[in-house]
């Protein structure tokens, strides 16, 4: 019985496999939905970066430009203006589906550049942890020392209150989070802003003649 159900399986897979092609195939009419995803993610995390920049000019320009307990870049100034600039203006060029493989040029410099630079040095993780593949010396003193700094909470403070809203972690500001978005950019910059949700969909669309 169970050689038939076999037998048959194998005879009806060829006709399971097609279907199943051709319902994929289908699926595609929905594919503007993954670069306009990505574009919708990207958008508020560009916009916050540009704009806390400006907001706190003097001071991101300060911690760019020393040398002792900043990054120690020649020109800061120059460069807070221009990176928040590229931030903002990727944002808006997202949001609106414009320029988007355009934008996202500049945009990947700036998160390799920022991964390379302020993040790498702290390993893969943005967010601490104890174990696994990418936990390091690091992290793992660093979950010590929050292990150490719960106890204390606990015994002296109001935790369930204090945690509430939120478990406490430890920022390792490893590159996970510059390398995520570079990716997404980089599947932009190939894709483009995706049909029917871009304004450079419907100016190519115009002046093309697709």
């Amino acid at each position: 019985m169970n050689k038939q159900v076999v037998s048959v399986a194998l005879e009806k897979a060829p006709g399971i496999i097609l279907w199943l092609l051709k319902w994929l195939d289908k699926a595609r009419l929905l594919d503007f939905l993954a670069p306009l995803a990505l574009r919708l993610y990207l958008v508020p995390v560009l916009w916050m970066a540009g704009s806390k920049k400006f907001v706190n000019f003097t001071s991101t320009a300060d911690w760019f430009g020393n040398s002792e307990w900043g990054l120690g870049l020649p020109m800061p100034y120059l460069l807070v203006f221009l990176v928040a600039l590229i931030e903002i203006l990727g944002a808006l060029f997202l949001l609106f589906g414009f320029g988007v493989r355009l934008i996202s040029i500049p945009l990947m410099m700036v998160m390799l550049v920022a991964g390379i630079i302020v993040h790498l040095q702290n390993g893969w993780l943005a967010i601490a942890t104890g174990s696994g593949i990418f936990a390091t010396d690091r992290t793992v003193g660093a979950i010590e020392r929050l292990d150490m700094a719960k106890t204390i909470l606990k015994d002296y403070g109001n935790y369930q209150w204090l945690t509430e809203n939120g478990e406490f972690v430890v920022l390792n500001n490893g590159i996970e989070f510059a390398a995520t978005y570079f990716i997404m950019l980089l599947v932009l910059f190939f894709l483009g802003g995706g049909r029917y949700v871009s304004v450079d969909y419907w100016l190519a669309k115009k002046y093309s003649g697709v």
